[in-house]
């Protein structure tokens, strides 16, 4: 008899339906086909055992099971439960009224209970879309599943729940969430808040100006002058995502396994923090079935790379293209994925290897070599794509013993959601361009433009301080961002003045 039950595959964050033929035939055999990989092909030995424990079996007769389309890898243990299900039908132990109406993942363990499984996400998208009345898997996966509206999610812990659905009619719980509300509840929670700062006025304004207009920052200070702790609580000033980025950010991370069990949409955006001793693929991705790296699991969010000069220069340098594209490609022989990578870069580092710069009081000091060649693990390339450049001094003692708490990350983020509906209303009609670190220098010649006055401040500043070339286009940007944090049309001396501050690295003296 042939059955046929329904899985789906993930590549990138898509899904593709795969149809899971099985035959029970006159003889003896178990042949499983359509390119499955080895966790597939062990499947067997699990569906066997979690049947013989539920009172079932895998028939003694000849069993053919191709997985459709048959040129598509199928990769991993999701399937186990499709077979089992398919199996049981086939052989006529159960009966299969209904079952090409539900979608059916999970893997199963000898017992017969189920452990969760990736990409619940983009399987439920793709389920509804093909018009699925329902979707069985996991219940770690349910909540993560049942943010799509119209489709019924269940979710179960034991095939036997799954069994008697088909056999015998039974009920299974449907797992209902109402997306928008639970989504809007957890908004206003940061996990890290700027009002636990002590001093460094001049910094958190920084960090405004950058979540306002979206601007790739480097901190730069010696060891314990607070550079990390600001950086964990630049997610907290961002805007809040919209319900569109909180489902392109959760389809990223289901793909790649990182939901917590019994999780559902993500609210907060993700903050990365990669350690130093990362690879190249890890960064941005890839392997033999090509996974999403640290660069997309941090779309929609921040990349933290905490002292930057220790990367790899080779790791570094692949960061170039998705900084400018905010996309990863990643490329195989049969077939091209591609992750969204749109992420605000965040890094970190001291002034030289020792940890200190110039400061003649300093316990290690390095020379002007060694300091030379430590900065210059940095290509300009990279440093070309980074808008704004502080330094962060050590706050003194009267300052950390105050009493008086800063200013909350929640005031901070109206001011930065003010600007950026500013810069979102100015770029309506450019497709690719939503706040001002993405102007390209056609928008810049255009929203940029300045008076005579604020020419010649910016010229005379340009020579003074031996700012490079590229550092120009840069100014503009952040000049433009401080202008809409005050909510000016035009853009003044006085932002220009400011934004010219935020330019340390291309001062004679750092690199050259």
């Amino acid at each position: 008899m042939l059955t046929k039950v329904y899985g789906s595959a993930v590549f990138g964050v898509e899904a593709t339906t795969i149809t899971v033929e099985v035959n029970v035939d006159k003889g003896i055999g178990y042949h499983l086909v359509g390119l499955p990989d080895n966790a597939i092909k062990e499947s067997n030995y699990r569906i066997a055992a979690a049947l013989q424990n539920n009172g079932y079996k895998i028939p003694g007769k000849k069993i053919t099971i191709n997985m459709a389309p048959a040129d598509l890898r199928k990769e991993g243990s999701a399937y186990d439960l499709t077979l089992a299900i398919g199996i049981l039908a086939a052989s006529s132990q159960i009966r299969a009224e209904g079952i090409e109406e539900y979608l059916i993942m999970g893997e199963v363990s000898l017992d017969g209970g189920l452990q969760p499984i990736k990409g619940a996400l983009p399987i439920a998208i793709k389920a509804r879309e093909e018009g699925f009345k329902g979707f069985i898997l996991p219940k770690q996966n349910a909540e993560e599943a049942a943010i799509v509206d119209g489709l019924h999610v269940y979710g179960i812990e034991n095939i036997s729940e799954v069994i008697d659905f088909f056999d015998k009619g039974k009920e299974l719980e449907q797992t209902i969430i109402d997306t928008r509300a639970a989504f809007f509840q957890s908004l206003e929670h940061p996990e890290f808040d700027f009002a636990d700062v002590k001093g460094q006025e001049s910094i958190k304004r920084c960090m405004e100006i950058a979540a306002a207009g979206g601007h790739n920052i480097i901190l730069i200070g010696p060891p314990g002058a607070g550079k990390t702790m600001l950086a964990k609580r630049l997610p907290s000033i961002l805007p809040p995502m919209t319900l569109h980025e909180a489902l392109e950010t959760t389809k990223i991370h289901s793909v790649a396994g990182r939901i917590k069990a019994h999780g559902g949409l993500m609210a907060q955006r993700p903050f990365r923090s990669p350690h130093h001793t990362i690879s190249d693929v890890a960064l941005v991705g890839g392997g033999a079935y090509p996974q999403p790296g640290e660069i997309s699991l941090s779309h929609n969010g921040v990349l933290f790379l905490d002292e930057l000069p220790e990367f790899k220069r080779g790791v570094l340098e692949v960061m170039r293209q998705p900084l400018e594209d905010r996309e990863v490609t990643i490329s195989r022989a049969r077939f091209t994925v591609t992750y969204p990578s749109s992420f605000m870069l965040v890094a970190s580092m001291n002034p030289s290897p020792g940890g200190y710069f110039n400061d003649p009081d300093a316990p290690v000091t390095s020379s002007p070599a060694e300091m030379q060649r430590y900065l210059s693990k940095i290509s300009g390339p990279l440093l070309d794509r980074i808008d704004i450049h502080i330094e962060v001094t050590p706050v003194p003692f009267e300052k950390l013993s105050e009493d008086r708490k800063g200013e909350s990350s929640v005031t901070i983020r109206e001011r930065v959601t003010k600007a950026r509906e500013i810069q979102t209303e100015r770029f309506i009609q450019f497709q690719n361009i939503h706040y001002n670190a993405q102007m390209g220098t056609k928008q810049i010649r255009t929203y940029c433009k300045l008076d005579s006055a604020s020419l010649d401040l910016l010229k005379n500043a340009m020579e003074r301080l031996n700012l490079s070339a590229r550092a120009y286009d840069r100014i503009l940007k952040v000049a433009r961002t401080i202008a809409d944090l005050e909510a000016s049309e035009k853009v003044t001396g006085t932002h220009i003045s400011e934004a010219i501050q935020y330019r340390s690295l291309d001062r004679e003296g750092w690199l050259g």
